[in-house]
């Protein structure tokens, strides 16, 4: 059994950067080339010569870039039947987290060295962790009322944390005559105006309620339609101008981008992979004829699942630091999830891996 209380020494972390290059992490000497080619004498000509058609500008997005790590909090009423992809036919009282503490969420994400934090306020079941005026199907009718989304906002404002809204378009309980990917082929699913007359206005909800929000995160854009989706960004992005905005780009390494699926959007979301090793992320893209500066987003779990479930180990103390080393040598944030149990509380073992994770990270930068 690894001991959880003590980090690497330096030896043992120089000895370890060899392992990860033979089996495809980084050792430190192409990490320090790998920053050296990202930040080239040419990229820092073209940042200062280009601006790009991006919403933000070039110095925001860098700014965002620079906060590096965050953690993604999975947990909604699939941390309780235990489905990533649950049918959202569970009755609100079904949650209930006995012990639910949202304080801890966000003091272990900020001793870990996260500066900021995404909670997904409504996934594919439908349940909704704030209570919304537009369906009964959320935390004010269950076991625990907890507003969680206050919760949340608060104590990443009182901890020094920037708060960002996760919400799915995919919602398997307010189909409204939507066929969502749980009821058909992923390519084939849509949206009714009707449901996204719904989304609209909880979006308007979490955007109108609870302050300043530092990142949005739409996921399963590709179900709805391009002119919604550029209406969905303008909304979000008058509502908080100083927000970045992500249409979730889905599972893939950033090589490419399907704007079909996913434009607009501030950020490229690299999920369940690290960033293309021979090009890294490709911070400029043309689209549509013009150029833009989309900055990348890592979004993997600590272990295996995105919710939590018993049993589902953390990746080994070696896996996490090559994780991060890898993303931010590649020029991309790492947003790691790390979900809370069905208590309502981050698991001990969750905790101990992050801490360790930062000890190590701290040994490096010595």
């Amino acid at each position: 059994m690894q001991d959880y209380n003590h980090p690497f020494s330096r030896r043992d972390l120089f000895q370890l950067a060899a392992t990860f290059c033979a089996a495809t992490f980084l050792t430190k000497a192409s990490i320090a080339k790998e920053r050296f080619l990202t930040n080239s004498p040419f990229d820092a000509y073209k940042i200062q010569k280009e601006v790009g058609s991006q919403r933000l500008s070039i110095e925001k997005l860098k700014q965002w870039e620079m906060l590096g790590y965050g953690m993604f909090i999975h947990f909604s009423m699939n941390t309780y039947d235990g489905d990533e992809f649950s049918r959202g036919d569970k009755p609100a009282s079904y949650y209930n987290p006995n012990k639910l503490d949202v304080d801890q969420w966000i003091s272990v994400a900020r001793d870990a060295g996260m500066k900021y934090a995404v909670l997904t306020a409504k996934h594919v079941p439908g349940f909704c962790l704030w209570p919304s005026k537009f369906t009964d199907y959320h935390v004010g009718k269950s076991s625990n009322r907890t507003d969680v989304v206050d919760r949340f906002v608060k104590a990443c404002e009182s901890k020094g944390v920037l708060p960002g809204l996760y919400y799915c378009s995919w919602d398997n309980h307010h189909r409204m005559g939507s066929l969502t990917p749980s009821d058909t082929k992923f390519s084939e699913a849509y949206t009714t105006a009707a449901y996204r007359e719904f989304q609209w206005k909880q979006l308007e909800e979490l955007a109108s309620q609870y302050g300043k929000i530092a990142e949005w995160w739409i996921d399963i854009p590709g179900v709805l339609p391009r002119d919604y989706r550029n209406d969905l960004y303008q909304f979000l992005a008058n509502k908080h101008p100083e927000s970045v905005v992500i249409m979730n780009h889905g599972i893939g390494d950033g090589s490419t981008f399907n704007v079909d699926y996913a434009w607009p959007s501030d950020v490229i979301t690299i999920e369940r992979f690290l960033p293309n090793s021979s090009t890294k992320h490709v911070k400029w893209r043309e689209i549509e004829g013009k150029n833009y500066y989309l900055p990348g987003e890592v979004c993997d779990p600590i272990g295996k699942e995105w919710f939590y479930k018993e049993g589902d180990q953390s990746r080994s103390d070696e896996e996490l630091l090559g994780m991060y080393l890898t993303c931010r040598s590649r020029g991309t944030n790492l947003l790691l999830d790390v979900p809370p149990d069905k208590t309502g509380l981050i698991p001990e073992l969750s905790v101990r891996s992050l801490m360790k994770l930062r000890r190590n990270l701290d040994l490096l930068q010595m």
